[in-house]
């Protein structure tokens, strides 16, 4: 006879959430409720979460808009991507408009090319460019190319590292030439996610350039060099 004091738990695993106490503290006065609730929502499926992050996603607080923006990213229903669009091309704060862009990768959807493009050229702010850029490397599209080549150029070094993971992302083996120029670039970063996009390129040059970075001076870029290899010759 079993032991009656030993139940068995058959329901969903996720832990449940009240969504209409969540709703209202949605709507209080104080930013760190709303911050709270927002936060609780990362238990929810999309189909409860969409319709409460809605509430929040012109909220005073750029914490908060930025929060949910990307919340509609990793929660996605066919409304997001016009709700993340929006942000991204009206949002008066940076910050904002790059967790957009970022929002827009997640959701892996094609329309998001352009825009993101569009994003990479225009927006001032560095942010939102190099999140452009990362997020063009997610949706691995080759339309994308023209703005990664002008990403490589950049000085600063996010730009390339984002430049060369997308190249990778996207698997454009037209652009190994681009990016092997920087296999002795001064920072090991760069290095670093040369090898590993490398190893998502699958020709001779890819190969030669692997065995080379193999005996850089930094391990993480000897390591990744190793691994991408490994993966080329499997």
């Amino acid at each position: 006879m079993a032991d009656p004091m030993i139940e068995i738990d058959t329901s969903d695993s996720r832990p449940s959430l009240d969504l209409e106490a969540l709703s209202l503290q949605l709507d209080s006065d104080n930013s760190r409720d709303r911050l709270l609730a927002l936060v609780a929502l990362k238990d929810a499926t999309p189909e409860e979460a969409i319709p409460l992050i809605k509430k929040v996603i012109d909220d005073d607080s750029v914490q908060i808009r930025g929060m949910a923006v990307f919340a509609l990213g990793i929660k996605p229903l066919p409304e997001c991507f016009g709700l993340v669009l929006k942000v991204l091309e009206s949002d008066n704060d940076y910050n904002v408009r790059a967790a957009a862009a970022g929002a827009l990768g997640y959701l892996e959807d094609p329309r998001a090319v352009e825009p993101l493009m569009h994003a990479f050229y225009e927006d001032t702010e560095w942010l939102v460019q190099f999140s452009a850029a990362v997020a063009l490397g997610n949706l691995k599209d080759k339309r994308a190319r023209a703005v990664l080549l002008k990403a490589l150029d950049n000085e600063q070094v996010l730009y390339q590292q984002a430049a060369i993971s997308a190249f990778g992302e996207i698997g454009d083996l037209e652009a190994v030439d681009d990016i092997l120029r920087f296999a002795d670039s001064e920072d090991w970063l760069v290095r670093q996610r040369l090898a590993e996009a490398l190893g998502n390129l699958p020709c001779d040059k890819s190969q030669s350039a692997l065995r080379y970075l193999m005996k850089d001076s930094h391990p993480q870029v000897k390591e990744a060099a190793d691994l991408s290899l490994q993966r080329l010759l499997a």
